[in-house]
């Protein structure tokens, strides 16, 4: 029986692992489509929803997702937003966000009634009930109730929006709004019924292979420690290319970029007062877009993120690649899409789909003895809450400018990001710049993830440790920097 989370994890990323084998074989027809729902929901018994019925419509729209469309075909329910909504799992959670429990005493009184004004609490025989049509979740009867019978039932996809994005509406179902929405993807593996997901872009990279084009792989820092201490980069390296990429680099080599550009813009906005923030964290920079424009505008970092450095200097040598960036973030796909940033990664996959993909050609990721390192320690450590700071102030200090005196706002996780970014916008933050990271201890904690965070940390710092003792600046000297643009807009320095 499918019961819990991981049920759910499993089988989204089952259906992953059979489209791409479908993409694989050229196989990937409506006739397959439909035997594989069949395959995976057999019945005549339910797994885990009311019927097989609409198990198989998940299942259905699931496919859709991993085929990189919406959910359905509906015209009226079409989005570029990466992150979507399966109507059909969404149905099981409550409507109402107040909901009397069996506490109810049933007080001769009435608090609860007397202090609704919208004539929402009615009185029953055994409990008083509140008309979800007409409640508007004011909280009013649970703070007058003496037995703190009335219970908030706040839904785990709105608790874990931190930009106020998610609605519901008349039936319950989950709306994302597109226009507050950074596309974290905090809200995915906070649904106990696997109702959001993201759109996924496996069978156009399965595509891109099969054409005989050469894609290359390129891999967020974070990668080292979310498979184990024995899986480096060099093994995730030589699994990509048994798969068919025809190369892999470690995105660590566009921190080191990033960091050393960001470290020029520092120290001219030191001299002139002006504060900055960073611009690595795509979730990070969707929150200045869509909620703090005028910092968005004044304040943010003119540098492209490590991924799209990568993918800059990967097209400028070669002409003509397709490049994909695999890492713990959902955010980047849309960051990837984001017309004004271009020369970006072509394509984005998480770590739960690169396993399927790697599950879909029956390889593993195993220990190999080959070293490969194109990254300093700095750039490495890009992943982690403080990485980027500190490797964008060590760029300044191998420049001989003097950071003794300059303040930093380390934050990691919405409710930090926020409250440093309202602080600047009226003029109240203490700090000289902010290092945002949407994700709580950074891009290692991002909702794809392997493994727990204290896992992954530990597993880190030994992979770490064989890291090569070389100065940013030092590192970059090897690289064609002149050949293409470390600009948002794409202009050359």
């Amino acid at each position: 029986m499918i019961t819990n989370d991981q049920g759910i994890v499993s089988l989204k990323h089952k259906i992953l692992e059979e489209v791409a084998r479908l993409a694989w074989n050229d196989n990937l027809t409506e006739e397959a489509k439909d035997a594989l729902v069949y395959q995976l929901i057999p019945g005549p018994i339910a797994q885990y929803r009311c019927c097989i019925y609409k198990e198989r419509e998940i299942v259905r729209q699931r496919i859709r997702l991993a085929e990189g469309l919406c959910p359905t075909a509906d015209p009226d329910q079409q989005s570029d937003n990466v992150i979507q909504v399966i109507r059909p799992a969404c149905e099981e959670c409550p409507i109402s966000s107040y909901t009397v429990t069996d506490n109810c005493r049933l007080c001769v009184g009435k608090p609860c009634q007397s202090s609704c004004n919208f004539g929402a609490i009615s009185i029953g025989h055994h409990r008083s009930h509140i008309d979800p049509s007409k409640c508007k979740e004011c909280g009013r009867c649970a703070e007058a109730c003496p037995y703190a019978a009335i219970a908030h039932l706040e839904r785990p996809c709105k608790k874990a929006c931190p930009s106020g994005a998610i609605t519901y509406d008349e039936y319950g179902i989950c709306r994302i709004d597109e226009s507050k929405c950074v596309q974290c993807g905090h809200c995915i593996h906070m649904c106990p019924f696997g109702a959001i997901s993201a759109k996924s872009y496996l069978v156009d990279i399965i595509r891109e292979i099969k054409s005989g084009k050469k894609v290359i792989a390129m891999c967020a820092p974070a990668t080292e420690g979310q498979f184990g201490a024995d899986i480096s980069m060099a093994s995730v390296r030589a699994a990509l290319q048994k798969m068919g990429f025809a190369d892999m680099v470690e995105v660590g080599l566009g921190g080191d970029m990033t960091a050393a550009y960001e470290s020029k813009e520092w120290a001219e906005a030191l001299e002139t007062g002006r504060k900055m923030t960073t611009s690595c964290c795509p979730a990070f920079i969707n929150l200045l877009r869509k909620q703090f424009p005028q910092q968005f505008e004044e304040n943010k970092s003119e540098i492209v993120s490590p991924m799209c450095a990568v993918s800059r200097y990967l097209k400028a040598v070669n002409p003509g690649c397709v490049t994909v960036f695999i890492g713990p973030c959902v955010a980047k796909k849309a960051e990837s899409q984001d017309p004004s940033v271009p020369d970006n990664a072509d394509y984005v996959m998480t770590y739960g789909e690169f396993r399927a993909l790697l599950r879909s050609r029956d390889i593993e990721l195993k220990p190999v003895e080959e070293g490969y390192q194109e990254a300093t320690i700095f750039g490495k450590r890009f992943a982690a809450s403080g990485g980027v700071a500190n490797a964008v102030m060590e760029c300044m200090q191998e420049r001989g400018v003097d950071t003794s005196q300059i303040k930093l706002r380390k934050c990691a996780g919405p409710k930090e990001c926020i409250q440093a970014v309202t602080l600047l916008k009226f003029g109240k933050l203490p700090e000289d710049f902010i290092e945002g990271m949407y994700c709580p201890g950074g891009c290692v904690g991002g909702p794809s993830k392997h493994k727990a965070e204290n896992e992954i940390m530990r597993a880190r710092e030994g992979l770490l440790q064989k890291a090569e003792d070389r100065k940013v600046l030092e590192n970059l000297e090897q690289y064609p920097m002149d050949k293409f643009s470390m600009y948002r807009d794409g202009r050359m320095a």
